[in-house]
């Protein structure tokens, strides 16, 4: 594959200074982009390093330990939009990603891909990585859209169904989309890295099916649990 320069790389922040002028222009707020792009710089910066005594790790305490934090962080960051307080809330999500999004890893590791080990890291720590944030995203949205709703006016059930349904928006988008307006990550590099794209086409359909399942899966669990939350503290009308 291809190495990209560190000065070809700043080729790439060309379109997206354009993206923060705008924002700055019509927001005047530019401060959690610039702190996104921060914290994605300095995280994938360290990763890289952390990554290469990761795949070189032969123990399952170790790769245990790191998929708990990978949970343990996600539960945080899909609660950034929730009406819910942090304390109630978090478990919640806490629950639902491990349930969703690791019922989901289970199944794909061990059942489509049958690791032996099961903590084979270079396969096991990228698979979860996109499974949890598809659960980290979807929870996020399923929170947001319930709360809105339910401030409207609509009862649990109704504001249930709408939010699940807006928690599975971006992830039906991209079933429709691929292989007519993109090849995702996965496909795409390993048609760079030189792999058949008959076997790449197979993993991006295994990895489509794993990242809506647990989007699914996830959100529904949270609008589950969190059902107590949000009914005791609607207001009851005269």
């Amino acid at each position: 594959m291809k190495t990209i320069s560190l000065i070809n790389l700043l080729f790439a922040f060309v379109p997206v200074a354009l993206v923060l002028l705008v924002l700055h222009q019509w927001a005047q707020n530019m401060k959690e982009a610039l702190y996104g792009f921060a914290r994605m710089l300095l995280q994938l910066s360290v990763i890289g390093y952390f990554l290469i005594y990761l795949f070189a790790a032969e123990s399952g305490w170790v790769i245990g330990a790191v998929l708990a934090g990978m949970v343990l962080v996600a539960s945080g960051i899909s609660l950034r939009t929730s009406k819910v307080p942090l304390m109630q809330a978090y478990p919640l999500a806490l629950l639902a990603i491990f349930a969703g999004g690791g019922g989901t890893l289970a199944v794909i590791s061990q059942g489509v891909l049958a690791l032996d080990p099961w903590f084979e890291a270079r396969f096991i720590i990228p698979l979860a990585g996109m499974i949890f944030a598809a659960s980290m995203n979807s929870i996020s949205l399923a929170g947001e859209r319930l709360g809105a709703e339910m401030a409207r006016g609509d009862d649990y059930t109704a504001a249930r169904s709408t939010a699940f349904r807006a928690s599975l928006i971006p992830i039906t988008n991209s079933l429709f989309a691929v292989g007519l307006v993109s090849l995702p990550g996965m496909m795409t590099g390993q048609i760079l890295s030189g792999v058949s794209p008959l076997v790449a086409a197979r993993y991006q359909i295994m990895v489509m099916c794993m990242m809506y399942a647990a989007a699914g899966l996830s959100a529904a669990c949270y609008l589950v649990l969190v059902k107590r939350h949000v009914v005791d503290e609607q207001p009851v009308e005269a």
